[in-house]
């Protein structure tokens, strides 16, 4: 959540900012919900303070009066209760307020592109997509019968490869100081309101009801909520998780629908990162020179886009997606994010900073199987082999 404190004292500021974003509105309901509760919380103080100057009633002209501040003071409670409700509600939908350096627009087509590393292969033939490489070999197959729309199976050598190309990304990101994590995938409640996926993207999560749990779309959950309610000292904190993660993509309905580059369960390699404030933009480029290095060491042609405001999820105030060349689709699709989310987890997390205020956090893709069919695809050879990348035969990548 936003800092409230900082949005009175300067609210055009935060306006402008969230109109970008697409908040304005939820940001001046704030403001105005905010302006009752303060309102509703200071004539209760007045009628308590009336209330102590009484003391002890005497007389049958203070037993009224006493009874009349009773009856005033009960109104005050319940206006005050339904004044914080409101509050509570805009509050918890007001998004983070993107960084100046992002650039205006709403969707995917409106980042800006900051540079293009690698290469793109010219193919003596013509190439083919990763289901076409796949199906003959048997490496994917659908699993709608069994789970429906967008849930696949891995198989065999394709399996073991996806298996080495999550032990590299590990292995690599460890070495710079990540602690590996494996953490759960069911959460109560707290951790998705934290994180911001509630209450405003409840539409694109598996609610398991008879637990009350959610199922979570990224290690960044766990891993963030891992130091909810508490106060941090040393910093950084690193994180590397390791998890199956679960989106219903309801916001993405026909798009992508071809193999397995968007479905409904996936595995991901997560990195996530608690700074002090000052530390924050610096932690951002260093999650994203991470990401780079492991895509340069597997060979993949990239380009690296700053998100428009608008494009953002709620906690953002940036974030860079690295796109990878897709010769089947002959055009970049994103394979990795990372976002600077400030202190606005921290602030719903009550992640505290020793002496004062809140940390910061931070999020990075380091790999998921996009990774993996963007090899497939760059490293095919006529036959319908796949020339695997030699870091990856390291954790025990096979040939295909």
């Amino acid at each position: 959540m936003i800092d409230l404190r900082a949005a009175r004292h300067d609210p055009d500021v935060f306006r402008a900012a969230l109109r970008r974003k697409g908040g304005a509105d939820e940001f001046d309901q704030l403001l105005a919900a905010d302006a009752r509760w303060r309102e509703a919380t200071s004539r209760q103080e007045q009628v308590r303070a009336e209330q102590k100057r009484l003391g002890r009633p005497d007389g049958p002209a203070e037993i009224e009066q006493a009874r009349r501040l009773k009856a005033e003071l009960q109104a005050l409670d319940a206006e005050l209760a339904e004044a914080e409700r409101e509050r509570r509600h805009w509050w918890d939908r007001v998004p983070n307020p993107p960084d100046p350096d992002v650039p205006d627009g709403e969707t995917e087509d409106d980042a800006v592109e900051l540079r293009r590393v690698g290469e793109i292969r010219e193919f003596s033939f013509e190439p083919r997509d990763h289901l076409d490489l796949a199906e003959p070999r048997g490496w994917i197959r659908r699993a709608s019968n069994v789970s429906g729309e967008r849930f696949v199976y891995r198989l065999g050598e394709f399996a073991l490869l996806e298996l080495a190309l999550y032990r590299f990304a590990l292995d690599r990101i460890v070495a710079k100081g990540f602690v590996p994590v494996l953490p759960p995938v069911l959460v109560r409640e707290g951790p998705m309101y934290g994180t911001g996926f509630l209450p405003t993207d409840d539409v694109n999560l598996y609610y398991v009801e008879r637990d009350a749990l959610y199922l979570t779309g990224t290690a960044e959950v766990g891993l963030a909520a891992m130091h909810m309610d508490e106060t941090l000292d040393e910093l950084p904190v690193r994180y590397a998780g390791l998890s199956t993660n679960f989106r219903r993509e309801a916001g993405a309905a026909g798009k992508d629908t071809r193999g397995m580059f968007r479905v409904h369960q996936f595995d991901k390699v997560e990195m996530f990162s608690f700074v002090r404030p000052e530390d924050s933009r610096g932690e951002h480029e260093f999650l994203l020179s991470v990401e780079e290095q492991l895509v340069q060491e597997l060979g993949i042609p990239y380009r690296v886009v700053n998100i428009a405001a608008g494009d953002l999820g709620a906690s953002a105030v940036k974030k860079y997606d690295i796109e990878a060349w897709f010769p089947g689709q002959r055009r970049y699709r994103e394979i990795t994010s990372t976002s600077n989310t400030t202190d606005y987890q921290a602030r719903r997390l009550e992640v505290k900073l020793r002496g004062g205020g809140f940390v910061h956090t931070l999020n990075g893709t380091a790999v998921t199987a996009r990774a993996l069919i963007a090899v497939i695809e760059n490293f095919q050879q006529q036959d319908g082999t796949v020339a695997i990348p030699s870091v990856l035969k390291e954790f025990g990548a096979p040939d295909l």
